[in-house]
């Protein structure tokens, strides 16, 4: 058995880490009421022109944008991975790493090839050690994203899908459901599909002012931008409610290693104060 001094230094040191996880569950709940108002904020926007675009998939356009020609064949498939700059929340990264590596082990065994954006620190170092091509990448978005941000890594995930280089994008994020659950999920963002959308097929007729290229162009762009944006807003929503869970089931689990220590110590001092006795018995019974 461990000494006194050794179980009061290992008690002190739990202690310390006790509060550590106590502050980071706090600082997580703050920022989850937050990061869960910009989500909410965000989604019926993005609810709202992804019907849009649905419907806008089965219109009779005079003009057709590439985003909703299809290709026969699929060579290349391009993947915006949305995961957190930071650790320290659970299982969230993992899942959403599994599910990822999971789909693209898939289109290998079909011989198409992967093409990846990876949003926040973690999937960007998971897919730099995994070899993968990382044509673009975004870190350090902060507590607050913004959308003029995340422009640019994006944009060359578009350009390369007009070009041809790539014929088909999914977008992989963490999908907030409530504070306790949080699902991985991956969508085809491109070619834009109505089905997959939830509009069911159907003929839809649109008067386009000033014409019908400049106003495609846009609110397809304004889609992408959208959907984007709202992943990052869902994972971080998804992020901080899952370190607050994290840091309490941490907290428990200091507080019960605490409890067993302070156990361990109170026996090793009774131990020893019912052996000093005892020699002071056993000196006293010798010298009389």
């Amino acid at each position: 058995m461990a000494g006194s001094k050794e179980i009061r230094t290992k008690i002190k040191s739990v202690e310390n880490t006790r509060k550590i996880t106590r502050a980071m569950e706090m600082v997580a709940a703050a920022k989850m009421r937050r990061a869960q108002e910009r989500m909410r904020a965000a989604r019926p926007y993005a609810d709202k022109i992804r019907a849009v675009a649905a419907h806008l998939s089965h219109a009779n356009a005079e003009y057709k944008h590439a985003f909703l020609v299809k290709r026969e064949t699929i060579k290349k498939v391009g993947v915006i991975l949305i995961t957190s700059d930071k650790g320290l929340c659970g299982g969230l990264n993992s899942n959403l790493l599994r599910l990822v590596v999971g789909q693209m082990k898939t289109w290998e065994s079909e011989g198409k090839g992967i093409a990846v954006c990876a949003i926040g620190n973690k999937g960007l170092g998971f897919m730099n050690r995994l070899g993968a091509d990382v044509k673009s990448n975004l870190t350090g978005l902060g507590d607050a994203p913004h959308l003029a941000s995340l422009i640019g890594a994006v944009k060359v995930m578009l350009d390369a899908y007009v070009a041809g280089e790539i014929d088909a994008i999914h977008i992989g994020y963490n999908h907030f459901v409530n504070t306790m659950k949080q699902e991985p999920c991956i969508e085809q963002l491109l070619p834009l599909c109505g089905e997959q959308l939830g509009a069911a097929q159907g003929n839809w007729d649109y008067i386009y002012e000033p014409d019908a290229k400049v106003v495609i162009d846009e609110l397809l762009l304004r889609y992408v931008e959208s959907l984007v944006y709202q992943g990052v807003v869902e994972n971080m929503a998804s992020e901080q409610s899952s370190r607050m869970v994290a840091m309490k089931a941490a907290s428990d689990n200091a507080k019960s290693v605490i409890a067993d220590l302070k156990l361990v110590y109170n026996k090793a001092r009774q131990a020893a104060i019912t052996r000093e006795i005892s020699e002071i018995c056993s000196g006293a019974a010798a010298v009389g």
